[in-house]
């Protein structure tokens, strides 16, 4: 069997067991729908969360400014009293709210007169011996009308709303008249709108997330668009981006439709430029060998062994070039069967004269991704080799699978012989450049070698071994679609 390898097979293992350069640590980067999600809901919830202080703080001065207008009227009342001596002469009563009648009841009013050493104090009923606090004692500054109004602590501890006011009558007396209130009332009222103010803009946030997800959604669909058909162009099932896309990525996708075509066109260019290269080196090649044939002596012995070693290195240097070419574009998507059936047809009508057997599994569909012409390059190696050294039967079987360490979908393609097979050392050297296991055998001795190459440019793989017939069993494995 003929297969290839210029250095020794200690300097391949020596470079396998080279250890791989350790990679550096990729940063995750956030999709740009999550990025756009989280800032509007980050956003959402800060204005929400602002406007919900501001409203809350609103009502609050509001429910204070009505409350307080009910306590002013109290106040009126009473400085009014107190300045025709009406109170003076009697109990000032109850002002039609029975709450300041009954003891501790939360509703209070008291006229203190404040030119008497102690000042003197007259209070309601509800007070019951206790006395309400100053404001003016506790910071709390006048408004503009003379009057101060805020929180203090009343009896038993209650938090109080109060208002209260100075009154100078001159000679008849100086006073400060305060009513104050259990601030419950406003407390309730605040707890309420406060209540009803989260739930209806948790739901409000809620709705205003959802919507922003539909958007992000909607918005992003034309990039969506644009990965599902890089995916098919990848596989091979597309060509290049079609449809109308928005302006915004437009330009992206004319630019990508620009870099596949380009790309097209440099594996076609430089295919021809290889066959080219081909034809010039090898046409002066032959004349030279030929050439040689016809002569004798040292001399044209050593023209015709430099001669096959310069051949068989264009070979593998123009086979190199154009596997470097081929992986510039990888987006072919090619069916395993009926490139097996025609290129096992060819074989079979070649070695007719030996009557060699072929036998076949070939489910399908089965696709890879690889260009047909390299397919049948690395098919057509391993068939011909099974043919070249078969005693009486190849078969070839086509099975999906899965790539161990990747974890991606493959195909294993798997050709056997029954002829000799080789050695586990001989299987390590024959995926080597340049060496020939047998002479005898026409050939390059670049055959399994070039399959190697190719299959690890598809990030696939070869693997020898001994075969179910007896001979050699080569597996071949590439990724599937």
């Amino acid at each position: 069997m003929s297969a290839s390898a210029d250095g020794p097979v200690e300097a391949a293992a020596e470079a396998a067991r080279k250890p791989a350069p350790p990679k550096s640590p990729r940063r995750r980067v956030a999709s740009i729908a999550a990025r756009l999600f989280g800032s509007a809901a980050i956003w959402t919830t800060a204005i929400l969360a602002i406007g919900g202080f501001t409203l809350s703080s609103y009502y609050v001065r509001s429910v204070e400014r009505g409350f307080d207008q009910r306590l002013h009227v109290y106040l009126k009342t009473i400085v009014a009293g107190v300045a025709d001596g009406t109170f003076q002469r009697s109990d000032p009563g109850s002002f039609g709210e029975p709450r300041f009648e009954l003891p501790l009841s939360g509703w209070y009013w008291q006229i203190t007169r404040l030119d008497r050493d102690p000042p003197e104090a007259m209070t309601s009923k509800s007070l019951f011996e206790e006395q309400l606090p100053r404001l003016d004692q506790n910071g709390v500054p006048e408004t503009l009308v003379g009057t101060r109004e805020g929180y203090a602590s009343g009896p038993e501890g209650r938090r109080l709303r109060m208002v209260e006011r100075i009154v100078d009558l001159g000679q008849d007396g100086r006073y400060l008249i305060s009513i104050g209130a259990a601030s419950g009332e406003i407390d309730k009222d605040v707890s309420d709108f406060n209540f009803a103010l989260l739930v209806s803009f948790s739901l409000l946030g809620l709705g205003l997330v959802v919507t922003t997800g539909f958007q992000v959604t909607f918005g992003l669909r034309p990039l969506a668009r644009i990965r599902a058909q890089l995916v098919e162009i990848r596989t091979g099932d597309r060509a290049r981006l079609d449809g109308a896309f928005p302006k915004e990525i437009a330009p992206l996708a004319a630019e990508l439709n620009a870099l596949i075509d380009s790309n097209r066109q440099i594996v076609e260019r430089a295919r021809t430029h290889v066959g080219n290269l081909a034809h010039g080196l090898k046409t002066p090649l032959s004349v030279i060998a030929n050439e040689a044939n016809a002569g004798e002596g040292a001399f044209a012995e050593k023209v015709r062994e430099q001669a096959v070693l310069m051949r068989r290195q264009i070979d593998h240097h123009l086979e190199r070039a154009r596997l470097s070419a081929g992986i510039a574009f990888a987006g072919e998507a090619t069916e395993v069967k009926p490139v097996v059936e025609s290129l096992a047809r060819a074989l079979e009508k070649i070695h007719r004269d030996r009557d060699i057997g072929f036998a076949s599994a070939l489910p399908e569909p089965v696709r890879v991704r690889c260009e047909r012409q390299d397919l049948e390059e690395m098919i057509g190696n391993l068939l011909d080799n099974a043919f070249k050294w078969a005693t009486s039967e190849v078969s070839v079987f086509v099975e999906r699978a899965e790539d161990g360490a990747k974890g991606a979908p493959a195909a294993r393609i798997a050709v056997e012989d029954d002829g000799p097979g080789l050695t586990e050392r001989q299987c390590v050297e024959v995926l080597a450049r340049g060496r020939r296991l047998d002479e005898t055998k026409p050939g390059s001795g670049l055959g399994l070698s070039i399959v190697n190459d190719l299959a690890a440019m598809y990030g696939g793989s070869i693997a020898l071994g001994r075969s179910r017939l007896g001979g050699l069993r080569c597996e071949l494995t590439l990724p599937a679609v």
